[in-house]
């Protein structure tokens, strides 16, 4: 979608947000997750993100499947083994590794405030959250005097925030909370693919109104609107006929095989005119 987004607005509007016409090895690059790590340029805003996330998974499924493989431990033994480790990685993140810029192409400078979003989840789950609260107090507190970073700062505080409104009845009153949450949670579900579409979407909707509506404050704000509509719109779509349904390696491999098609015919068409 974003390649071929790219590819109709491309002619009619000149933006520095508009990608370039796409080359083989930036398609392959991209499709692998591997573009800021080879030095290509993302195909669309906020892929690093989907790279990011990819390796952090994969970091925190290997980092469970081999705690669990480890001889001789029992099932409570294994679960502290891998908090620990959790917690380990997330100070070395928080306290040396996300101090440092060039490494945001890697699960490391990220792991900090992945870490904090399981020491909130085990907070709220555990029966004594207090010491999962006073490490991520620690963590929070040690990594903003050593270097303090505003999106490290709004990390620990939502984390904080989320396990007292999770775990504190008085925080939000059942009634008002079930009205608030139900709608946030059906937005939260398909968040993930709105994030993916919604650059897509604001390219399409960005090249109609600048052609209309140059200078126009009043049609740009209201295209604003629209393309935030229309951008949860498209990801609920993408979320039910993409994101939900298991996927399968064959599937995998025809979606990565149409993003590759679909930059090289992008690519032909633009030459031809």
């Amino acid at each position: 979608l974003a390649v071929l987004a790219a590819a109709l607005v491309r002619p009619w509007l000149s933006h520095s947000s508009v990608p370039e016409m796409p080359t083989l090895a930036q398609l392959l690059a991209n499709a692998l997750m591997l573009q800021d790590i080879v030095g290509e340029d993302a195909l669309s805003a906020g892929i690093w993100y989907v790279a990011i996330d990819l390796q952090l998974f994969a970091l925190t499924v290997l980092l469970l499947v081999g705690v669990r493989a480890l001889p001789g431990l029992a099932p409570r033994q294994s679960a502290a083994l891998l908090q620990m480790l959790v917690v380990v990685g997330t100070a070395a993140s928080l306290w040396d590794f996300n101090r440092f810029p060039e490494l945001d192409m890697w699960a490391l400078y990220f792991l900090g405030s992945y870490g904090m979003g399981l020491l909130a989840y085990w907070a709220v789950q555990s029966d004594r959250p207090a010491r999962w609260c006073a490490l991520l107090l620690v963590l929070g507190a040690v990594a903003l005097a050593l270097d303090f970073r505003p999106r490290i700062a709004l990390v620990w505080a939502v984390a904080l925030g989320m396990v007292w409104v999770l775990r504190s009845p008085h925080a939000c009153p059942r009634g008002i909370a079930l009205r608030l949450f139900k709608p946030l949670q059906a937005l939260g579900c398909m968040s993930y693919s709105v994030f993916l579409v919604h650059f897509s979407v604001c390219l399409l909707v960005n090249m109609v109104v600048h052609q209309i509506w140059p200078g126009e404050p009043l049609p740009n704000a209201l295209g604003m609107v629209v393309a935030f509509v229309l951008s949860l719109m498209a990801g609920w779509v993408l979320y039910q006929r993409v994101e939900r349904p298991v996927s399968s390696l064959t599937l995998a491999v025809r979606w990565h095989a149409g993003l590759v098609g679909a930059g090289l015919l992008a690519e032909r068409a633009g030459s031809l005119l």
